[in-house]
């Protein structure tokens, strides 16, 4: 199916007129100023256009110029941007910033070439910078645009960079300047990244909707009764999330990614924290009850559930003091299902760990037999194991190693075989769909990956799946979250 690409950015361009405008443009209708757009673009990356704007305010106050961003150190650079995601990252770039202009005479250049060479700007901000700053023909492909153009099917790329190339050859050059604005605007307010709002999209009727599960439409709003059951339409959006380490994602811009998310219940494993070693905006994140489950070791596993229902009860653990001890499964019970957040331990090399590891596979499944002849259960997690050889990128290397040996598979088997059901293959059955990358040899860009982090319910609820995604777009960690519309 062919899409009509004239017809497609008229509309959209008087669609979003009305939109939030992207912070970027919003600093360029105040000022030509490539400087302050470069660093107004730095500052947005992974982070909410609110707190872009309000970082970038405090920072021009003190550094209005490269001369006047050279007087300030890390350190308060650092203190101006915050909370803007990675900022600890962004205040080394915008430091080392006015040493590297000076290649340039003291000046941003307007070639894209050039603008890479600086700290902090890859494709994606030079062509932004080129574009909105110098009015010079350049694609900023971000990841809404990346995203926009593989589900209208106008390109097949698995990358921003191959999308920006792909779109040189073949997008008519008079949308070029205007491409970023109008669907970064979109791609925010109608085409999200999860559970996009195709009911009410202006294109709907010729949009391809490629690779897309759109929301299910609430025919009133959603009203959650004393014992967290729903009236008119009661899907919730559920989210499970390897973080390797709550502190390290936190500075990685944590709570715009939750923000941008807007899930309903959000499971997240391997924090590697007690609650009073984060900040308060972790701790208590707004519009959340949280509840926690760190491992008596500190730095070490612990799983923690974001919830905007109120549970009828916490089970932490599961009274087994091996198992327990580590932080690895806690459990919130609501009117008619549990969730059951769980960190599976990992084999360890030379699979040293791996009796323990089937000896928590049977503790769990026991766990999770006895709580389904109550109500619906949804266990969610990183399980530590790639089930077939579609779900991890080179099965034969590996067939010996942790994760994938043949005593996890197969009760990987024996769980499955039981009625449980895994999400994510009851509606995909696309190979090089995984979960998690190792971070040596650039693993993620190559996808060069494992599925090992699932939502399963219990035979009897299997109807309730309304959808299961992959949120593989989203970074911060090794792992990428997994999502689940359960009704």
């Amino acid at each position: 199916m062919s899409i009509d690409i004239d017809h497609f950015f008229n509309i959209l361009a008087e669609e979003v007129r009305d939109y939030q405008v992207p912070v970027v443009d919003l600093i360029a209708v105040q000022t030509k100023d490539p400087y302050r757009i470069l660093v107004a673009t730095i500052l947005s990356a992974r982070t909410k256009d609110e707190t872009t704007a309000r970082a970038a305010a405090r920072l021009f106050k003190k550094a209005p110029d490269p001369e006047g961003l050279s007087q300030l150190d890390e350190q308060s650079i650092a203190k101006l941007i915050y909370p803007v995601g990675f900022y600890r990252n962004k205040a080394k770039y915008l430091k080392d910033l006015p040493a590297a202009l000076q290649q340039f005479g003291g000046s941003v250049p307007d070639e894209i070439e050039s603008l890479v060479r600086l700290p902090g700007v890859g494709r994606k901000t030079a062509n932004l910078v080129a574009a909105v700053a110098f009015n010079k023909p350049a694609i900023c492909v971000d990841t809404h645009v990346h995203r926009i153009m593989n589900i209208w099917g106008y390109v097949k790329t698995k990358t921003p960079l191959e999308t920006e190339m792909a779109l040189r050859q073949k997008l008519p050059e008079r949308y070029w300047l205007r491409i970023n604005s109008i669907l970064v605007a979109f791609g925010q307010g109608t085409c999200k990244p999860v559970r996009p709002h195709c009911d009410r999209c202006v294109i709907k009727d010729k949009c391809p909707r490629l690779g897309v599960t759109p929301r299910r439409v609430p025919e009133a709003e959603k009203t959650m009764g004393a014992l967290g059951s729903s009236i008119e339409n009661p899907t919730k959006k559920l989210i499970s999330w390897n973080v390797n380490g709550l502190r390290a994602v936190e500075k990685k811009g944590f709570t715009d990614i939750i923000w941008e998310l807007d899930a309903d219940i959000i499971a997240l494993q391997e924090i590697k924290a007690m609650p009073e070693q984060l900040p308060a905006g972790v701790r208590e994140l707004e519009g959340y009850d949280a509840f926690w489950f760190p491992a008596k070791r500190k730095g070490y596993a612990g799983v923690c559930t974001y919830s905007r229902i109120k549970p009828l009860h916490v089970i932490y653990g599961m009274d087994i003091d091996d198992h327990d001890g580590e932080g690895r499964v806690l459990t919130l019970e609501f009117g008619d299902f549990f969730l059951v957040n769980a960190y599976f331990p990992n084999a360890q090399h030379g699979l040293t760990r791996l009796d323990y590891k089937l000896a928590f596979n049977r503790d769990i499944q026991s766990f999770l037999d006895r709580l389904r002849e109550k109500k619906s259960v949804v266990i969610c997690g990183d399980f530590n194991v790639a089930h077939k050889p579609i779900d991890l990128a080179n099965p034969k290397q590996n067939e010996k190693n942790p994760g994938y040996s043949l005593p996890e598979r197969e009760w990987m088997d024996n769980f499955l075989n039981a009625g449980y059901v895994d999400t994510f293959r009851k509606f995909n059955q696309e190979p090089e769909q995984y979960t998690w990358w190792s971070y040596r040899f650039n693993a993620r860009g190559r996808n060069i990956g494992w599925r090992i982090d699932y939502f399963c319910v219990d035979p009897a609820s299997e109807k309730r799946v309304k959808g299961a995604s992959i949120l593989d777009s989203i970074l911060g960690s090794d792992h990428c979250p997994v999502s689940l519309d359960f009704e």
